[in-house]
């Protein structure tokens, strides 16, 4: 039964791609799926080599390892290119493939503890970005944790979870409180907490999103108000802030697209002939009452000297 469930489910080999630490840790994943980690960890049993088998039952496991072994080996040179191939010298077990490409491109203990240096400088240095969400900062903090894990940190899950609620933005202050009453941290697993922040991030986005659509509908009325502008004011009651189309805005005076109605030519002509007209009329009455001004004056003086003359020859 297992022999035909094989056929059907063939797992891909991880081919190495240059980053050791994921491929050492698929590829080691893949070869005890079939059991066949041992002899990469081990190798093959040393009684075996250059000794001749005590007993039929000793002989039959040798050649059962080495044959093993060989589909090791086979798989090996599937996951790794010709090129890296060629400079490695000793082929001869799946051990000393597996242990030349761990001198080869793991480093040294000395490059290992540095690169745990600067990791655990980044991990204190993490914070969420404005605006970032919470899969993505919680997929770099992870992602962070097992690089210091490859390298031989040991992190435990309450660190974990206490560096991620530091790290939050100020909008999260009152989740964190909340999630730190009503949970023990040094219990509280790291999928808990991603579906709690999950839950929060999702509540605080409703109302940002009313708000926008609420925002859109005043833009929307105020832009129809401006383009119903008065005629006194020129620029319409409406204060909204984005600017209308004017393809779209009906001018009241000569009801044309195009325009606003403070803006129509007619009515600047217009209006311009009607102050023109006013001006002409007040200059007018104003010419008009100096003349009669003027001419009272004169009846007054004319009718003054006559009076003075008729006092002198009444005197003589």
């Amino acid at each position: 039964m297992s022999t035909s469930s094989e056929k059907f489910v063939q797992p891909a080999i991880p081919k190495f791609d240059g980053y050791y630490d994921f491929w050492s840790m698929t590829m080691e994943n893949f070869l005890r799926s079939r059991e066949m980690w041992s002899l990469v960890e081990e190798g093959i049993p040393t009684m075996a080599i250059g000794s001749s088998p005590a007993n039929e039952a000793q002989r039959k496991a040798v050649e059962e390892a080495k044959l093993k072994d060989l589909k090791v080996k086979n798989f090996l040179f599937q996951a790794i290119d010709r090129e890296i191939l060629e400079t490695i010298l000793d082929k001869g077990t799946s051990k000393a493939i597996w242990e030349s490409m761990k001198r080869k491109y793991q480093g040294s203990t000395k490059v290992r503890r540095a690169q745990l240096q600067a990791l655990k400088r980044e991990f204190e240095l993490l914070a969420m970005k404005e605006g970032e969400k919470i899969d993505t900062f919680l997929g770099r903090t992870l992602s962070l944790v097992n690089k210091m894990k490859i390298n031989g940190e040991s992190v435990e899950q309450s660190t974990i979870v206490s560096k991620i609620l530091r790290s939050l933005t100020k909008k999260f202050n009152y989740v964190v409180c909340s999630i730190e009453e009503s949970n023990d941290l040094s219990t509280l697993t790291i999928d808990e907490l991603h579906g709690s922040l999950l839950v929060h991030e999702g509540r605080m986005q409703e109302p940002q999103e009313e708000e926008h659509v609420l925002n859109v509908s005043q833009d929307e009325r105020s832009s129809y108000g401006r383009g119903r502008g008065s005629l006194r004011g020129g620029r319409g009651r409406g204060r909204g802030r984005a600017t209308p189309d004017k393809a779209s805005i009906e001018c009241f005076k000569c009801h044309k697209l195009g325009h606003f109605q403070y803006e129509c030519p007619d009515w600047e002509k217009g209006a311009y002939y009607a102050e023109l007209e006013e001006d002409v009329l007040l200059m007018a009455q104003v010419s008009f009452e100096e003349e009669e001004c003027r001419d009272k004056k004169i009846k007054l003086d004319a009718f003054g000297s006559i009076s003075s003359l008729r006092e002198g020859m009444l005197e003589y």
